[in-house]
């Protein structure tokens, strides 16, 4: 038996959350709400979870059926992992009973726009390190359906898009374990690399 639908965030509502959104920690997260999404819509929140620069998360559909490809038509690797503001999720998803969560790879209560987290950026999250990438995520269709068109435009709106409200997309630079709970910490080094995540896309 379902409860009756809440409503969805309004733009008004959207924008007056957007202090307290942007005054999340700047570093020190930790990993909440752990997901793995083996096919569409499958939400498997688990313990913890392997991943590698190779495969991404081993057993997830980036190998198979990626959103975005990079230039010689591979899976691009700088969509292997999303992470999402606790802040924004809490904001958006109301409707816990009716509603899926986002699928995003873990949520964390960090501040997670380009001046605190710029492409190249790299977090060390359990034994595995991520390292930003310069994707955006601009929120599918599915999340207007889910959480609202207001929340789609405003993550877009841009004014908006340095905030990152639709959260980060990460490739995975070093392999290991991510536990539900680990502390997401800022790297104070950047590597030595040309560009985030070349070749180019090609979405």
């Amino acid at each position: 038996m379902t409860t009756e639908p809440k409503a969805q965030a309004t733009r008004a509502e959207l924008e007056a959350a957007l202090p307290y959104i942007m005054a999340a920690q700047k570093d020190a997260g930790h990993v909440e709400m752990l997901c793995l999404r083996p096919d569409y819509g499958q939400r498997h929140f688990v313990p913890q979870i392997a991943v590698t620069a190779r495969d991404g998360i081993p057993g997830e559909r980036w190998a198979t059926r990626p959103w975005l490809r990079d230039g010689e038509g591979s899976p691009h690797p700088g969509i292997q992992i999303c992470i999402l503001s606790r802040r924004v999720l809490d904001l958006v998803w109301r409707d816990r009973s009716n509603i899926v969560h986002p699928g995003d790879t873990f949520i964390t209560d960090m501040d997670l726009s380009e001046a605190n987290l710029p492409a190249g950026q790299r977090l060390h999250v359990g034994s595995a390190v991520l390292e930003v990438s310069d994707i955006f995520n601009d929120a599918c269709v599915k999340w207007a359906a889910r959480y609202g068109a207001a929340s789609r435009l405003w993550i877009n709106d841009p004014a908006h898009r340095a905030l990152r409200l639709r959260g980060i997309l990460c490739r995975v630079a070093q392999d290991g374990m991510i536990r539900a709970g680990d502390r997401v910490s800022k790297s104070p080094a950047f590597p030595a690399r040309e560009g985030v995540d070349s070749p180019p896309a090609q979405g």
